[in-house]
């Protein structure tokens, strides 16, 4: 089969696999559809994730069509088009049973905290990912949701991570009715972030970053208000000058460990990898957000030391919430927020690139070239 194959920073390439097998009774195997690259996924084309090692097919983003499942699989037949999301999760553990699904306990046996992901490094458990014509999809049972036939593939695919992510980021902050929001990144997940915060109440959002094209688009997607922080001296005090002296009530980091805006956090933490990425928004949140407010995190940064000033945040009293989304409890509300025509998640998607040019979709994506917010990688042979 044809698949995204990882041969060392900045270096990804199409190539022929051996297609995956039936490994565990529970297991299925999924023909992609779609799959998409995530801004997660740039920290692993850039060599910031530990232990990702070489030949490893990235991709936690997908769809596709059952063509195969293990004996012990019940929900699931042949035939059936699902959405897979991004956790790998066994359903029944201590943190499944509370649906803390990206905590999993037994997807990942190498580590204490996150569970298993697709495509994610041997750090996330070593799964391979959905860039390729197949995939072996283990604890089908649990993991997989059918897609309704009145949602398409396009909405589908960026109901695996994208928009679940910036989903539970609005919601980690607690968004009250009145509430002013301020957004960190206008990535896909920012802007996900920033219309759920609409959906939850909110009476002002701004979304921050420094792409002026993505600017315009959280704009116009959005219907909020932006800052390019290239323009702002100090960003604490400007949001508190937007603010009437008090800070926002929420602040949201969807950036995570490759946030431009310092030389010092860019050095320490990206290019000499002193500490696990640059802490340049966790710094601007927590002095952004008012006094008793939240500071909510779903930016990728890497298991080990950052140095964020955890004693600002004593300080002001503030709620930290971060985690990896558990996409599966999001689903029904947001396939019903899908149906009843709040969100169009597809309309952020704008490039459809086959598989065979995973390459140059990467460069694309990466050096935001051509307006690119959001690319779907279409397999060969996949309509």
């Amino acid at each position: 089969m044809l698949a995204m194959d990882y041969r060392g920073p900045y270096r990804v390439r199409a190539t022929q696999k051996p297609e995956p097998v039936i490994e565990h009774p529970n297991d299925a195997i999924v023909q992609v559809t779609r799959s998409c690259i995530c801004g997660s996924d740039l920290h692993l084309y850039h060599g910031l994730v530990p232990d990702t090692r070489i030949g490893t097919t990235f991709g936690h983003e997908f769809v596709g069509k059952v063509i195969d499942i293990g004996p012990s699989v019940q929900n699931l037949k042949v035939g059936d088009n699902v959405l897979v999301p991004f956790n790998v999760f066994c359903g029944t553990c201590y943190f499944c049973q509370r649906e803390l699904y990206g905590n999993c306990h037994n997807t990942n046996p190498q580590a204490t905290a996150v569970g298993g992901i697709y495509g994610y490094s041997h750090t996330a458990g070593g799964y391979d990912g959905g860039q390729a014509e197949y995939v072996r999809v283990p604890m089908a049972d649990v993991g997989p949701t059918k897609i309704p036939d009145d949602i398409s593939l396009d909405d589908a695919v960026l109901l695996t991570d994208a928009f679940p992510t910036g989903y539970q980021a609005a919601e980690m902050g607690e968004i009250e009715q009145g509430d002013t929001v301020v957004i960190f990144g206008a990535g896909p997940v920012g802007i996900f972030a920033a219309k759920s915060a609409w959906l939850l109440g909110a009476d002002r959002v701004i979304v921050v970053d420094h792409v002026e094209y993505r600017l315009e688009f959280v704009r116009n997607f959005a219907q909020c208000e932006v800052v390019n922080f290239k323009d702002v001296d100090d960003m604490a005090v400007h949001i508190k000058k937007m603010t009437d002296g008090l800070g926002a009530d929420v602040c949201i980091d969807c950036v995570g460990c490759e946030a431009a805006g310092n030389m010092l956090q860019q050095l320490t933490g990206v290019k000499l990898k002193l500490q696990a990425g640059s802490a340049t928004v966790l710094h601007w949140a927590i002095n952004s957000v008012r006094k008793g407010g939240v500071v909510s995190i779903v930016g990728v940064y890497g298991p080990t030391f950052n140095a964020v000033p955890i004693g600002n945040a004593l300080n002001k009293g503030l709620t930290l919430r971060m985690n990896q989304a558990s996409v599966k409890r999001h689903l029904p509300r947001l396939i019903e927020h899908i149906q009843a025509g709040r969100l169009d998640p597809k309309a952020i998607i704008t490039h459809r690139i086959p598989l065979e040019e995973v390459s140059d979709a990467y460069h694309i994506f990466s050096s935001k070239l051509d307006n690119c917010i959001k690319t779907v990688l279409i397999p060969p042979g996949a309509h």
